[in-house]
């Protein structure tokens, strides 16, 4: 992706150009920013997929002012001529190729970033409520009309009487009519209102995560000490010449001591912290299943499966929770294969016997597919 050519995606803009003036900071409307956009699955498939079990779905009602959230699985949608409610599909890029494919135009980011691709059916008059996100995200028409009304609003106070997080005194700022091809985004923060108008519709939403700081860093350091082959591995606290103490309540000195060294042990390998931080990025998603693949011929080339996270850092390739060391060529063609998401054969063929029978299992685990 050239990130300085300017494209129809960001209304004219280049991605350079809308990172630096609207990323995080303003919202962008961009009219036909998908001409002739199709949706990526159809109203059949997104029966199927509500039904199933390893699909992260929603249902929100509003029938007669009564506001209702269903967790998915549900067997059985309400009538599609019924007003009023909505189906949420998350993560459709792992169950439709052609979602993937919508989900990669939005890869200017890092792709750390990325989250993934939801996809929002509303009946006439359906929506979820004015509510806010916190993280950033591009709101794609591909089908029907969407009315969304938004703010930049700093007082909102959430309602209390439903099972959704609605904004009781949303006030908006301005309003638009999205039609199908039409785009808009909005950073974290924005409050924002979008209903079906004149019939039915679908959104897609390309999400970017953000992590908590504390969650994040939570989520690090029980990497870091689940490594027991490092030589901060797992011991416990013994304390052979602890004294008979007439301060029972006071926490011993050797037991803070113990403490201090078990955090600073889990920080204290070489690129410890960074491993950790790609294996965390690239986690696949609870729901997230891989089929075995295609084994790999002399003469083929590989993409990722839609399913795959991969990324790298100086030192580490990361795919799907798990890192890896390389140098040289080898570093230089994974890389290549985490930026655009595929090797052709002649690339492939570059790779040393190491690095093509990992490449082998990752097609045979079905994280890599063979082409």
């Amino acid at each position: 992706m050239d990130i300085t050519a300017n494209t129809a995606l960001l209304g004219g803009l280049s991605p350079e150009q809308f990172m630096r003036h609207h990323w995080q900071k303003q919202p962008l409307l961009v009219r036909q920013a998908l001409p002739g956009v199709v949706p990526p699955v159809d109203r059949r498939q997104l029966v199927a997929l509500a039904a199933d079990e390893d699909v992260e779905s929603r249902l929100v009602t509003a029938f007669d002012g009564r506001w209702v959230l269903k967790q998915g699985p549900t067997p059985k949608l309400p009538p599609f001529s019924k007003p009023g409610w909505t189906l949420l599909v998350q993560g459709l890029e792992q169950h439709s190729g052609a979602a993937r494919q919508l989900l990669d135009q939005f890869r200017f980011g890092p792709e750390a970033r990325l989250d993934d691709l939801m996809i929002s059916y509303a009946s006439d008059g359906g929506g979820v409520g004015p509510h806010f996100d916190s993280y950033d995200v591009f709101l794609i028409q591909v089908a029907g009309r969407r009315r969304w009304r938004i703010g930049a609003q700093k007082d909102a106070v959430m309602r209390e009487d439903v099972p959704l997080k609605i904004i009781a005194n949303f006030k908006h700022e301005q309003e638009f009519v999205l039609e199908a091809g039409d785009m808009l985004y909005l950073p974290p923060g924005w409050a924002h209102d979008g209903v079906a108008v004149g019939g039915d519709c679908m959104t897609c939403s390309v999400g970017f995560r953000a992590p908590w700081r504390a969650e994040l860093a939570q989520d690090l350091l029980q990497r870091l000490m689940d490594d027991e082959d490092e030589p901060r591995a797992n011991r416990m606290y013994a304390d052979p010449k602890q004294e008979a103490t007439v301060n029972p309540g006071l926490i011993p000195t050797a037991l803070q001591n113990f403490a201090r060294d078990a955090a600073e042990r889990a920080l204290s390998e070489p690129r410890a912290l960074e491993r950790a931080l790609g294996e965390a990025l690239t986690e696949p998603k609870p729901r997230v299943f891989f089929e075995p693949g295609e084994p790999l011929s002399e003469g083929m080339g590989v993409h990722l499966d839609r399913r795959s996270r991969m990324l790298y850092d100086a030192d580490h390739v990361f795919i799907n929770g798990e890192s890896y060391r390389a140098s040289g060529k080898d570093f230089r063609l994974m890389r290549q294969l985490a930026d655009s998401r595929e090797l052709a054969a002649r690339e492939v063929a570059g790779l040393s016997e190491g690095a093509l029978d990992l490449l082998a299992q990752w097609c045979d685990d079905g994280w890599v597919q063979a082409l």
